[in-house]
């Protein structure tokens, strides 16, 4: 298939990963290429240039307009619905097979721009109503929308989800997580450094366990980091950077435990999984998908209980690392998610040809 995937533009679809949906979009540009599909990445211009790109803007938008993503700028929103605008156009006029939306713009939801090319949208946000309400008129023949989670889903459809609504869970590829049998008693955190992911959660929980800590990922907010991480480091607990590949899997897969703390109701969370499948079992917050995502593989505590947490952390420790690994073989590997977005890539097209 000749396969058009559009992306979000904050940041680059490239590694380092700034988050979760970059690091999906690169996947699905990886995978599907890999599975002998031509595919085009509708990105910002700075995107990996391992991949066909059609650039949607020249840059990723957190380099032109930086720190304004969510404070309602009119001047960004203006060169965001620009780009997508113009890149909905060449995608409706480029001979696509099928149109893989990550993107959270409202744009391609338009009725006259899914007559013109079979549509998959994939939800990575809880719901908001700047797109909530496009995303509902949108069900349409030829137009299947997905989320990461029954938890997500359920935030979005409190009911029964409509026709053409599914769970897509995220996959990770195992052989660029590999199984490490053993870890080295100290906990592990990933994710971009921010209040909804709880960083500080993961700080106060080691201290108070007693287990060494080190933190990965990228400052996104340096306010939160200078006056809620930066200060309680030093000792066991350290920050080692933003690593990506073979260097974040090998550092993630020697702890013991993994950290997982999300603040705000998480649609997935895909740094648990990676985690999983290096063997590391979980100790988490429960919170959006969490319980849906870790089950067996590691312990929950209720949200803004920093004792409970690290209670978790010990009974988490007990898990042995088998148990998160084969959860991960069973339920999240890429090929089973690549298999399922093929077929609603096939649903999809389908349904736009007998509308023809």
């Amino acid at each position: 298939m000749r396969i058009a995937l559009l992306a979000h533009l904050r940041h680059p679809v490239a590694p380092p990963f700034a988050g979760g949906m970059e690091a999906h979009t690169w996947a699905l540009a990886e995978g599907l290429t890999a599975r002998g599909h031509e595919v085009v990445l509708f990105a910002a211009g700075d995107s990996d240039p391992r991949f066909a790109i059609d650039p949607v803007i020249p840059v990723h938008h957190e380099r032109s307009f930086p720190g304004l993503e969510h404070r309602g700028d009119a001047g960004l929103k203006a060169h965001v619905d620009a780009g997508y605008a113009a890149a909905c156009d060449r995608i409706a006029d480029g001979g696509f097979d099928v149109l893989h939306n990550n993107s959270l713009s409202r744009l391609p939801l338009d009725g006259l721009r899914l007559a013109a090319t079979p549509t998959v949208t994939s939800l990575h946000v809880p719901p908001y109503d700047a797109l909530r309400w496009f995303v509902q008129d949108s069900l349409v023949p030829g137009h299947r929308v997905t989320v990461t989670s029954e938890a997500q889903r359920r935030s979005w459809w409190r009911e029964a989800a409509p026709a053409g609504v599914s769970v897509l869970h995220n996959g990770v590829d195992p052989a660029s997580w590999p199984y490490q049998d053993r870890g080295d008693g100290t906990a592990v955190w990933s994710g971009r450094i921010a209040p909804i992911k709880g960083t500080h959660c993961a700080v106060a929980a080691a201290r108070r366990a007693g287990i060494p800590l080190t933190l990965f990922g990228p400052v996104e907010d340096q306010d939160y980091w200078d006056a809620q991480v930066a200060p309680h480091l030093g000792g066991p607990i350290r920050y080692g950077g933003h690593l990506s590949g073979a260097a974040l899997a090998s550092e993630v897969g020697r702890a013991s435990v993994f950290l997982f703390t999300p603040c705000w109701d998480e649609p997935f969370g895909l740094v648990a999984i990676e985690a999983m499948a290096c063997g590391v079992p979980v100790a988490g917050i429960a919170m959006g998908a969490a319980a849906e995502v870790v089950g067996e593989a590691g312990c929950l505590a209720p949200p803004d209980d920093v004792i409970a947490l690290a209670a978790a952390l010990g009974q988490a420790l007990a898990i042995p690392r088998t148990v998160p690994h084969a959860r991960v073989m069973r339920l999240f590997t890429r090929d089973l998610w690549l298999a399922r977005c093929e077929a609603l890539y096939a649903q999809v097209r389908a349904e736009h040809e007998n509308l023809v």
